[in-house]
């Protein structure tokens, strides 16, 4: 039979499509051609494929060569193809045996000398695999993350004769197999910070609640120490929030930045801290052939954007669909691919362009022009849809030698963060930062008094209504920190508190 057919799998966002890989052997002058909307990597395969099997002492038939990748329509990008070609190119002119093609999928970039290299978005086509019922081989390098899925039938191979091999019953590939150990979080530890107790505060409210959070003050006041401290206060991911977080560093491939082994950072918070020069499509996800940005590689985990007021204005308005909906829709004349970006943004900003409005120092000479047209760089309703807003004061090298280090470390408050997290999940199932309407009526009811207070801080204050719900999202988190059954005097007042500024910081 001149026809065979091999199934695999294309990368569409953190999807993983099936491919058929139909190979035709037909007759006329030799050659080689790859249709069915092809990438530049796919369409150089025929030559990373005719020398893989003639350094592996497999023919190459002398024949016309048609490869169809289908569905036609469905963009194809690396070098995944390259396997299944080879295989399809093999079962065509009868090398090994078509029946044995059936109930797998085969993934893997040729070398020239036909070994197997790992591609990316392996996890999510194991996924995918899995669910239709088939096996998989992947490459070796790609053999830990694949594990990550469990029961999936997963083999691994080095060679292209050694999948060769096993096709024809002549040995048995092992099976996929995860790192000896998981990495485990070792971030840095909130005892480290001296001083900055409502801060500290602040950062515990946001683990607890998922909340979001902008830190204000001048420069070297510890924003960015903080910031990094926020990781080591959640709750542990879950297994399913594991897998998500480890397809999309999966799908967004090699060279993303640290963390790009997917197996190794598994069960770890992501914590993403891109610089102030990236574009919006960096931060989103994007390009001709979508990858998750830095939200999607955040989820589940933290976002840190420092010198807010410093990031481009393109760039930061794109945040405002992830912080509502925790997805992000990438639209394509052709098609559009969703990315999840479930997380939690910490930012940090100066109080005007000098960073020391308001210091005791008195060294600001900033106009109140520059500082208003600095501070209008970060538009109110971004500012908005952030929680908590806590001014942090620098603390002189007296006051740093006089202040004791804090008696809590941050496995201590992470446990008060998990107990209150977990009374969240009992109640709603979910942070109290992703409460609707109707579950808030359930859950963040007023007394009287309180409403009265509420009503006359959201006047005085000009918050918008979705800021009103926002301090009463915090309130209920402050209240569980607390175990208590329900938003009091006290609870409210603090929440209204980290919407105010006494800076002059525009109030949301």
């Amino acid at each position: 039979m001149n026809l065979a057919i091999v199934h695999s799998r294309a990368r569409s966002g953190v999807r993983a499509p099936e491919v058929r890989v139909e190979v035709h052997l037909g007759g006329g002058l030799p050659s080689m051609s790859i249709v069915g909307l092809p990438a530049a990597a796919v369409r150089e395969a025929k030559d990373r494929v005719r020398a893989a099997l003639q350094s592996s002492q497999l023919e190459f038939p002398a024949r016309r060569i048609t490869v169809n990748l289908a569905p036609a329509d469905l963009p194809k990008d690396g070098g995944r193809f390259d396997l299944p070609i080879a295989l399809g190119i093999l079962a065509a002119s009868g090398q090994i045996p078509q029946q044995a093609l059936a109930d797998t999928e085969f993934m893997g970039e040729l070398g020239l000398t036909g070994e197997l290299r790992a591609v990316d978005g392996a996890l999510p086509a194991t996924l995918a695999a899995t669910a239709a019922g088939r096996s998989l081989v992947l490459p070796g390098a790609n053999g830990p993350e694949a594990a990550l899925a469990g029961r999936a039938r997963v083999t691994t191979a080095r060679t292209l004769l050694e999948v060769c091999a096993a096709l024809k019953g002549h040995k048995s590939l092992p099976r996929a197999q995860a790192h000896a150990a998981t990495a485990t979080a070792c971030g840095p530890d909130l005892a480290d910070v001296r001083g900055q107790a409502h801060a500290r505060r602040a950062l515990e409210i946001a683990a607890a609640g998922s909340h979001h959070l902008l830190f204000l003050g001048p420069p070297g006041c510890g924003k960015s120490m903080l910031a990094s401290r926020l990781p080591g206060l959640l709750p542990p991911q879950t297994d399913d929030e594991a897998l998500e977080s480890a397809a999309i560093v999966s799908a967004a491939g090699r060279g993303h930045g640290p963390g790009d082994d997917a197996a190794r950072a598994w069960g770890i918070r992501p914590f993403r801290a891109p610089h102030h020069s990236a574009s919006a499509v960096a931060l989103v996800g994007g390009g001709s052939l979508p990858r998750p940005g830095e939200v999607s590689l955040a989820h589940n985990g933290v976002l840190f954007l420092d010198e807010l007021p410093e990031w481009s204005r393109s760039a930061l308005e794109v945040l405002r669909e992830p912080l509502e909906s925790g997805t992000v829709t990438v639209s394509r004349a052709a098609r559009s691919i969703e990315f999840p970006a479930r997380f939690q943004l910490v930012a940090a900003m100066n109080p005007c362009p000098c960073g020391w409005a308001g210091d005791a120092s008195g060294r600001c000479r900033c106009s109140e022009e520059s500082v208003d047209r600095y501070r209008a760089r970060v538009s109110g309703p971004l500012l908005d849809r952030i929680d908590l807003h806590v001014e942090v004061s620098r603390l002189s090298p007296g006051e740093l030698r006089m202040a004791a280090p804090p008696a809590e470390s941050s496995a201590a408050v992470a446990g008060r963060v998990a107990g209150a997290r977990q009374r969240q999940l009992d109640r709603a199932g979910k942070a109290n930062a992703q409460l609707g309407p109707a579950e808030m009526r359930e859950t963040c009811s007023l007394s009287d008094h309180d409403q009265r207070l509420l009503d006359t801080a959201a006047d005085r204050l000009r918050l918008s209504a979705r800021s009103v719900h926002r301090v009463l999202r915090v309130a209920r988190t402050i209240a569980d920190l607390g175990d208590s059954e329900g938003i009091v005097t006290a609870h409210l007042t603090e929440a209204i508190g980290y919407r105010r500024s006494d800076r002059g910081v525009p109030a949301a």
